[in-house]
C-alpha cells in the first residue's frame, strides 16, 4: 500500500534521484526488498560525458521500470535531465529538467515550472534513480559549506556519518556512509565508495547495493540504525518533559470514551503514570500540591490508536505531535520492530504503545517484503512459535499463503493466544477466510473482492486494486449476497481494518492535485515534501475518471453499512505516520457515522479488541494516563481532531508544536 512514513519519504527520495566506471563504463547493482533479489540498476557513462540510468523492481507486481539520462556541469550538478519508463503503481512517466543561458525549466506528470537563476540549483527529481543521490552527494561534499540550494525549492546538505569497512569472501573494502538532510523530514543516509562514488542506500525494508556486495547490507544498516538512535535519542531527551508527580488538569471538556459522551467542566488528575481520579469537577477532591494544567476552552480524550502502521525509527515522533499514544504494527522486520519498541519503552526514543503482529507469506514471484515465509504447515507453526516467544499479539497472513494451509494456521496460531487476520490469499473469497477462522480483515477492497471473483484473476497483483477500482461503484450494497455476507461477519464476530485513506489516494489522486488526504497539511511541510502529495494515485483509464471516484465513494458506504451492522471497525492507515489518521477519522464522519462513535472506535473499541482495555483506552481511574488535548471539539468538527496542542503518555508530557517544528513542520 502507499504509505508516506519518515522512511517511506527517504526512500522515495532516494528513488527520484557518479557512478564508478569499469572497464566497459557500467556499474551493476542489486536491489534487494527483505533480503530478496526484487530488481537490479545499470549505470553507465557515455563518451560524451552523458550517464544512462536503468532501473526497475518487483515488488508483488507493483515497482518502476525507468530509464534516466542526464549531464552535469563542472560543478557536477545537472543541467540536462530525462527519466521515462512507468512508476511503482505503472503509470506513465516522463520527467524532464534544462539548465540554459540563466533559465532552468523542469516538467512531470504532477509539476511544472521555470525559473531564471545565474546557477541552476540541484534539481531532485520525482522519478529518478537512486545514483541521483549520489550525485547531489557529491555536488554537496564539493561545496565550500556542504550546503547547495535544490530546485524546485529549499536546501540540501551533507554530513558524514562513519566509515566501514566491509569484507566479502577474500576481498575488503572501505565505504563512506553519509546524510543528506532539507529534502525530507529528518536525515537520511547514502552510502559513496573511497572514490565519492555511489555504492548503496541500504534499509530493513529495500536496498540497493553494488553488484556482489549483497551479503554487507546488514552490517551497513546496524551502523545506519545505531546512528539513528543517537539522534533520536538526543530529540528525545529535548522533547520529552517528565510531568510533575501529580498532575491536574481543570476546567476540560472530557470525551467519556466508553459512554461516547462529553463531560462538561472536568477534572483529571494524574499520579505518575497512572489516572488517579477523573469525572465532573463537583466529584473529583483536587489536590492543593500539584502541576495544573487549564483545559479551558479544550477538549481532553483518551489518546488515539492507529490501528494499521509499518513502523520505522523516527514515525513515533509524528505519531505522538497527531496524538497518537498507542498503534499495532502490521508487518516489519522482526529485529527492527523490536528494536524500535525497546527505545520507546526505554525512553530512548519517542513514540506510542506498540502492538506487535507478526507477519507470514508464502514464497512465490509475488511474495511480500519478508523473510518469514510458510508453504507447509510446519514452517507456519514455527514461525507463530517464534512469534509467541517475542511476545508478538497477532499473526498476519499475506497473498501468497496456500488457501489450504490457512485453518490450521488459523487454529495453531489462536492456540498461541495470537489474534489472526491479513489480506485474503490468491484462491480464497473473502466469505472463505473469514469460515476458516479469520479475526479480521485488513483492507476494505478484500470485501469488494469477495464478489469480483470471476472477474479477477490473481489478487496477488494490483489486480486487487484496479479491478476493485473499475468494479466497486457497480456493486448493489443491498443486494442479497452482500447483505448476506455482511450477516456472517456480524455473526463471526470479524473486525473490519478499512484503510480507506489507501483507496481515496488510490482511486481519486491525480497528477498535479494535492490530494484530499493531505490537502489540509500541505502547506505546513516542507517544500520537497509538499511535492509527493501530487503524485497522484492508480494510471486511470481513459473514460474511468468519475468511475475510480465512485468507486471510492463506494468502499466509503460499504464502512458506513458495516457500521450500521454492528460490526466492529478499527481505525487504520497503513499511510504517513500520525496526519494520516486524522483524515481516516474524517472519512467514517463523512460515511455518516456519528463523530462521537468515530472517537469511540478509535480509543476504547481498539483497546478492547486488543484486550488492552483494562489498563488502556478510555479516560478513567487506575488506567495508563495517555491522554490529548485538543484545540476544539471533534465530536462536533472531526477535522478538529488535528489541533492536538498537548500529549501526555503514561506520565510524560509532550508539545506537538515542538516536536512538529523538529522535523520541519509548521504546528
Amino acid at each position: 500500500m502507499k504509505r508516506l512514513s519518515i522512511s517511506l519519504i527517504a526512500s522515495l527520495l532516494l528513488v527520484t534521484f557518479v557512478t564508478r566506471v569499469s572497464s566497459q563504463n557500467e556499474t551493476r547493482y542489486t536491489f534487494l526488498m527483505a533480503a530478496t533479489k526484487a530488481g537490479q540498476q545499470v549505470s553507465r557513462v557515455l563518451p560524451d560525458g552523458t550517464r544512462e540510468y536503468d532501473f526497475e523492481y518487483n515488488d508483488r507486481g507493483r515497482g518502476p521500470k525507468i530509464k534516466t539520462k542526464l549531464k552535469l556541469n563542472s560543478d557536477g550538478i545537472p543541467v540536462s535531465y530525462e527519466t521515462t519508463g512507468v512508476d511503482y503503481l505503472k503509470a506513465p512517466v516522463k520527467e524532464t529538467f534544462s539548465f540554459n543561458t540563466g533559465v532552468a525549466q523542469w516538467k512531470s506528470s504532477s509539476e511544472s515550472g521555470r525559473a531564471n537563476a545565474a546557477k541552476p540549483g540541484f534539481y531532485v527529481s520525482i522519478n529518478g534513480v537512486y545514483e541521483e543521490t549520489a550525485l547531489l552527494a557529491a555536488a554537496l561534499l564539493r561545496s565550500p559549506n556542504r550546503k547547495l540550494a535544490v530546485m524546485p525549492g529549499g536546501e540540501a546538505a551533507i554530513a558524514p556519518i562513519a566509515d566501514l569497512t566491509l569484507r566479502n569472501g577474500g576481498s575488503t573494502r572501505t565505504v563512506k556512509a553519509y546524510e543528506i538532510s532539507g529534502l525530507s523530514f529528518t536525515p537520511f543516509p547514502i552510502w559513496l565508495d573511497t572514490d565519492g562514488t555511489f555504492f548503496a542506500s541500504v534499509s530493513s525494508w529495500s536496498s540497493l547495493i553494488r553488484e556482489g556486495w549483497e551479503s554487507s547490507v546488514p552490517d551497513m544498516v546496524k551502523l545506519q540504525d545505531e546512528h539513528e538512535a543517537k539522534r533520536l535519542g538526543k530529540v528525545a531527551r529535548e522533547l520529552t518533559r517528565k510531568a510533575a508527580d501529580i498532575v491536574v488538569i481543570k476546567n476540560a471538556r472530557m470525551f467519556d470514551a466508553e459512554s461516547a459522551k462529553v463531560i462538561e467542566n472536568a477534572v483529571i488528575i494524574v499520579e505518575g503514570d497512572r489516572i488517579k481520579a477523573a469525572g465532573p469537577a463537583a466529584a473529583i477532591d483536587v489536590p492543593t500540591a500539584a502541576e495544573v494544567i487549564d483545559a479551558r476552552g479544550k477538549m481532553v480524550m483518551p489518546g488515539l490508536w492507529d490501528m494499521h502502521v509499518h513502523i520505522f525509527p523516527g514515525d513515533g515522533l509524528m505519531q505522538i505531535a497527531g496524538g497518537v499514544t498507542s498503534v499495532r504494527d502490521l508487518a516489519n522486520d522482526t529485529d527492527q520492530l523490536l528494536a524500535i519498541d525497546k527505545k520507546i519503552r526505554s525512553g530512548e526514543e519517542i513514540g506510542p504503545r506498540v502492538m506487535m503482529t507478526g507477519f507470514l507469506d508464502g514464497r512465490g514471484p509475488f511474495q511480500g517484503p519478508t523473510k518469514v515465509f510458510a508453504d507447509t504447515l510446519d514452517e507456519a507453526k514455527q514461525a507463530i512459535d517464534n512469534y509467541a516467544k517475542l511476545g508478538y499479539t497477532g499473526l498476519k497472513i499475506y497473498s501468497s499463503i496456500k488457501p489450504e494451509l490457512v485453518p490450521g494456521i488459523f487454529e495453531y496460531a489462536k492456540s498461541k493466544r495470537l489474534r489472526v487476520s491479513g489480506h485474503v490469499p490468491h484462491g480464497m473469497t473473502a466469505e472463505q477466510f473469514v469460515r476458516a477462522g479469520a479475526d479480521e480483515i485488513q483492507h476494505t477492497n478484500f470485501l469488494f473482492l469477495n464478489f469480483l471473483a470471476d472477474k479477477v484473476k490473481d489478487t496477488r497483483t494490483p489486480e486487487r486494486f484496479t479491478a476493485v477500482a473499475d468494479n466497486a461503484a457497480l456493486l448493489d450494497l443491498e443486494s442479497p449476497q452482500v447483505t448476506s455476507f455482511v450477516k456472517l461477519l456480524k455473526e463471526r464476530g470479524t473486525v473490519v481494518d478499512p484503510t480507506l485513506t489507501v483507496f481515496e489516494g488510490m482511486f481519486t489522486d491525480r497528477p498535479g492535485i494535492v490530494g484530499r488526504s493531505y490537502a489540509p497539511i500541505v502547506e505546513r511541510m516542507p517544500v520537497q515534501i509538499r511535492r509527493y502529495f501530487q503524485i497522484g494515485g492508480l494510471p486511470v483509464p481513459e473514460g474511468k475518471d468519475e468511475r475510480y471516484r465512485a468507486s471510492s465513494l463506494a468502499m466509503t458506504k460499504m464502512v458506513k453499512k458495516l457500521y450500521d451492522a454492528g460490526i466492529p471497525i478499527v481505525a487504520g492507515t497503513d499511510g504517513m505516520a500520525g496526519f494520516t489518521l486524522h483524515r481516516e477519522l474524517e472519512i467514517y464522519s463523512e460515511a455518516g457515522i456519528p463523530n462521537s462513535e468515530v472517537l469511540k472506535l478509535a480509543t476504547i473499541g481498539s483497546a478492547r479488541i486488543m484486550k488492552k482495555d483494562a489498563m488502556n483506552g478510555s479516560i478513567k481511574a487506575g488506567k495508563f494516563a495517555d491522554l490529548i488535548l485538543i484545540d476544539g471539539d471533534p465530536t462536533r468538527n472531526m477535522s478538529d481532531i488535528r489541533r492536538t496542542s498537548l500529549v501526555m503518555k503514561g506520565g510524560q508530557i509532550y508539545d506537538p508544536a515542538a516536536l512538529y517544528r523538529s522535523i520541519g513542520v509548521r504546528p
